[in-house]
């Protein structure tokens, strides 16, 4: 009986993960909770994964990567990335591969994807190329530089712990470095010789305006306040036209002088001109019913409309929504977004969709790309919050660069006493911690704040599903009817259906949903079979970490999906190679590499 239950929750928890109704990390708990109230875990063993060591490392981890970025550590590659670019699409992708690389096998990958946005996005303006055929070769570089070493990804560490919990010594800093160097190099080779020829020239240079890429010229406008308005004498608050129309007033300007944001409480005047998001029916409403007029003389192209926006301290940027961003699921209403950073969106642009149009009823997304408009300095405090990533370069207000070195030493000493086994790999990352706010590279505060909550309640409800399926033998269960499904079948075979599933389960799950239901049933199938439990372990790593065929299976491709102006086919036309590649390469080279003979 707690067999068939335990499978039903499994199954309820790959419909809840497929579907998206809730976050990950929500239905990782409800499962957890779900199975403490069954009885099949018990309350100790339902909390087990918030005190687990793959959970507390990947939280240090998260700390560590943040210690680089507010420092600025990284800050100088960007010079090597205009000198050393090259010209043609297959010199940038390989300097941005020998770079991304490998960073991302001691720097969280999603950390580095962050970092690296914005420099790809100035390199592009610099180099008038698209940045859509460097976008997803950052996306990629990362996920295969990730299986450099344990501390690459949250998979590599959760991996580690699981096999810890199913009685196997945990993996070593650069377990995964041999088969990682020939899988990176073998993804960076395509990559650099094949991806260019089919990876899409879709956006527009990145030299070309904003004002074009969102055709800001058919939703802005400058209306003037004429005698007859019933808006003079109010303040633009009291006038109520941004709460019953769908309208933000981006700026006033009043007798040739501008002002920015904010507006609420500037008086209107006769003769004022207001510059307006609005769409053409709610500006036509306005006119008859406000008595305002559209200024008549303005023949608003691209580039014009953009300089009247980013005039004086005003700026147009575009930011992307991360995925531990408390905005996630709210609308710009809810958490009144022009009050709480002094600017407003102009327009919302998911994948392909350009969303311009009752802004504030839209529930964002993880991925969503928001062109703001507002004071250059509301955009430095937009600069240090870790919900959003401002895609431009960095103002250097934001950074501690006096610290940058000082970062360096510490995250490559963690590095350093755990290889050499000074230090178990948990211990040198806590005190890297440590390190950091002792030497002020990060303030205390910041480190909740740099802390990726969303993976750590997910690993931590994640990990006692691997126990409940276990302790009620569904794991045993399955992995005996798949003995007898395969038993005449060889190890290569065995393996190489292991790696396909987990490549399957990591494009609609997540890469740590898809390595915690796989690894044990793939350890029993192993023991029962006698083969190498090891090579299976590293098969499901492999398969769950190396996502490259849609838009949603690794968040750096998501990262990557809407500032790149993909369409969801570019990464199945892109990616799909890469996959099947590993699929025929990997369980080859695990064999070799780690003693499974071929039967």
């Amino acid at each position: 009986m707690e067999i068939v239950f335990t499978l039903g929750v499994v199954v309820l928890a790959l419909i809840l993960f497929i579907c998206e109704r809730f976050p990950p990390d929500t239905t990782a708990i409800t499962i957890v909770v779900i199975l403490m109230l069954s009885g099949i875990v018990t309350p100790e063993e339902g909390i087990a994964g918030f005190g687990n060591s793959a959970t507390i490392t990947v939280m240090a981890m998260f700390i560590l990567s943040a210690g680089i970025t507010r420092t600025g550590a990284l800050q100088v590659i960007q010079d090597w990335l205009i000198k050393w670019g090259g010209k043609s699409t297959n010199q940038n992708i390989f300097i941005i591969g020998i770079i991304v690389g490998p960073i991302t096998a001691i720097i969280n990958n999603t950390a580095v994807v962050a970092m690296f946005l914005p420099m790809i996005e100035e390199w592009s303006k610099k180099r008038n190329i698209s940045s859509s055929k460097l976008m997803i070769p950052l996306s990629y570089c990362s996920i295969l530089g990730g299986m450099l070493t344990l501390v690459g990804t949250s998979t590599n560490i959760l991996a580690s712990g699981l096999a810890k919990q199913l009685g196997y010594k945990e993996f070593g800093l650069f377990e995964f470095s041999k088969l990682g160097l020939i899988t990176f190099m073998i993804g960076l080779s395509y990559l650099v010789i094949i991806a260019p020829k089919i990876l899409p020239d879709r956006k527009p240079p990145s030299s070309s305006s904003l004002g074009e890429s969102y055709n800001l010229k058919d939703y802005v406008s400058e209306v003037v306040i004429t005698p007859r308005s019933s808006l003079v004498g109010q303040t633009l608050h009291q006038s109520e036209i941004q709460r019953k129309f769908d309208l933000d007033v981006l700026e006033i300007i009043h007798n040739n002088t501008r002002f920015p944001q904010p507006l609420a409480d500037k008086i209107i005047s006769v003769g004022d001109i207001l510059l307006v998001r609005v769409n053409k029916g709610d500006l036509l409403k306005i006119k008859d019913e406000k008595g305002i007029e559209i200024f008549p003389n303005v023949q608003f192209n691209n580039e014009s409309i953009e300089e009247e926006i980013n005039t004086g301290e005003e700026k147009v940027a575009e930011i992307l929504i991360l995925s531990n961003s408390s905005l996630i699921g709210s609308t710009l209403k809810d958490i009144r977004f022009r009050q709480r950073y002094n600017a407003t969106v102009l327009a919302v642009r998911r994948g392909e969709e350009l969303v311009r149009e009752r802004l504030g009823k839209v529930p964002l997304r993880f991925g969503d790309l928001l062109l703001v408009q507002g004071p250059k300095q509301s955009f430095i405090g937009l600069q240090t919050t870790r919900e959003m990533l401002v895609l431009e370069e960095r103002n250097l207000e934001t950074i501690r660069q006096d610290k940058a070195g000082t970062a360096l030493v510490i995250i490559g000493s963690v590095i350093i006493l755990s290889a050499v086994n000074l230090l178990p790999i948990l211990v040198s990352s806590l005190s890297g911690v440590l390190m950091m706010i002792f030497t002020r590279c990060l303030k205390p505060g910041e480190i909740y704040g740099s802390v990726r909550w969303d993976v750590i309640f997910l690993l931590a409800g994640l990990l006692p599903l691997g126990t409940a399926m276990n302790k009620s033998g569904a794991t045993e269960w399955i992995a005996n009817h798949l003995v007898d499904l395969g038993g005449n079948i060889s190890g290569y075979w065995i393996l190489t259906f292991f790696f396909l599933i987990t490549s399957i389960l990591t494009e609609v799950l997540s890469n740590n949903a898809s390595v915690v239901l796989m690894f044990p049933i793939a350890v029993q199938v192993a023991e029962t079979l006698n083969l190498n439990p090891y090579a299976f372990m590293f098969a499901v790593t492999f398969a769950a970490s190396n996502s490259f065929t849609t838009p949603i299976g690794y968040q750096t491709n998501t990262m990557v999906y809407t500032p790149g102006g993909y369409r969801f086919l570019d990464f199945v036309r892109v990616g799909g190679p890469i996959n099947l590649m590993m699929v025929i390469f990997v369980p080859i080279l695990i064999m070799r590499l780690y003693g499974l003979e071929i039967q």
